[in-house]
């Protein structure tokens, strides 16, 4: 019998949103007519994204099909670029978003205490594993992915391939290897500081002598394997690798033997929303069974939506090592983690 997402889980999870409760979540709120008529009226919901364009470009298309009237402004960029936009609009007291994204827990962990976000519980998101949801009810882990290895099949037999991270470091791979930094994805900060705990920072100073190209986002590193830029990449999202192979690039995966990273993507509304009803529906549809299946089926991430079916053909999460995640320690870590790796890759 396959076991629930909350138990596969159990172990990267072990710390995820630990001591960060002060108070009851407000009560969880329905779509009710009374909501769409509200949003409608503003006619708009501005989302500040780290979600691959393609793909939120499909959502905001969808939503946009559901509730017609209603427009969705997408602000994509990588998590950390997120984080420093949002932090300049705030000093300015501009107040331009209405739902915040990103692929670092740990910017939420601070955005909670700076005051950004605002409580808010879609209906839907009590079906989520705890561990995945803010006590407060400030923001919540509405997808996730992993950070595998990868490698094109054009260039490297599979017999020869990586099979872990400490492969990344043999000579053969100098030169050969793509790797996403954490200065501008909030997935590589998370992915690092998951790496760093598991095998140590000497993993990272010596892949830094392999001649890595250093791209920015962690949706390049698998866009550069599938054109043969690079024989192998350390990291990139996993569903951006998963959408690139079924549509025939040529890459096979690898879930690394020391463990994978784990990347939850997390959402809350924000603090002075200008279409707050707006932001509410917009967080509702994210977390519905419906969204969610899209997500997994058409966008290859994965869902803590207790309803949603894994795509066949796709690797299940019972056979994947996990790394634990950490969000409180990761934001404490944060400014460590992208000192240290600048030095080592000289970025």
């Amino acid at each position: 019998m396959t076991k629930p997402i909350a138990s596969l889980l159990a172990g990267a999870l072990m710390f995820a949103f630990a001591g960060q409760a002060s108070a009851a979540p407000p009560k969880p709120e329905p779509v009710t007519p009374q909501l769409i008529e509200a949003a409608k009226k503003e006619g708009k919901v501005v989302y500040y994204t780290a979600i691959d364009l393609k793909v939120v470009q499909g959502l905001a298309k969808k939503f946009e099909q559901k509730y017609p009237g209603i427009t969705v402004d997408v602000e994509r960029t990588g998590s950390e670029r997120l984080f420093q936009r949002v932090s300049q609009e705030r000093a300015s007291r501009i107040y331009a978003v209405d739902v915040l994204d990103g692929s670092d827990q740990a910017m939420f962990v601070t955005w909670k205490k700076q005051g950004v976000l605002a409580p808010f519980v879609p209906a839907e998101l009590t079906k989520w594993p705890a561990d995945q949801r803010d006590a407060d009810g400030m923001y919540a882990s509405i997808r996730f992915t992993l950070m595998p290895i990868a490698y094109n099949t054009k260039l490297v037999k599979s017999e020869d391939a990586p099979k872990s991270f400490a492969d990344l470091l043999l000579p053969k791979w100098t030169g050969k290897i793509v790797k996403a930094h954490p200065n501008y994805s909030g997935g590589i900060v998370t992915s690092t500081f998951q790496t760093v705990h598991t095998i140590g920072w000497s993993y990272f100073e010596k892949l830094g002598k392999q001649k890595v190209l250093q791209v920015q986002s962690a949706t390049e590193p698998p866009k550069k394997l599938a054109l043969g830029e690079r024989a192998v990449s350390a990291d990139g999202l996993e569903y951006v690798h998963i959408l690139l192979k079924e549509k025939g690039a040529p890459i096979a995966i690898v879930y690394p033997t020391e463990g994978t990273p784990f990347i939850p993507g997390c959402e809350g509304l924000a603090d002075k929303a200008p279409h707050p009803n707006a932001g509410k529906l917009f967080l509702n549809f994210m977390v519905s069974q419906e969204t969610q299946q899209y997500l997994s089926d058409v966008a290859g991430l994965r869902s803590f939506h207790p309803g949603v079916k894994l795509k066949a053909g796709r690797t299940p999460l019972s056979s994947i090592k996990l790394m634990k995640s950490d969000p409180d320690e990761q934001e404490k870590e944060t400014a460590e983690i992208k000192k240290k790796y600048s030095q080592y890759f000289g970025i």
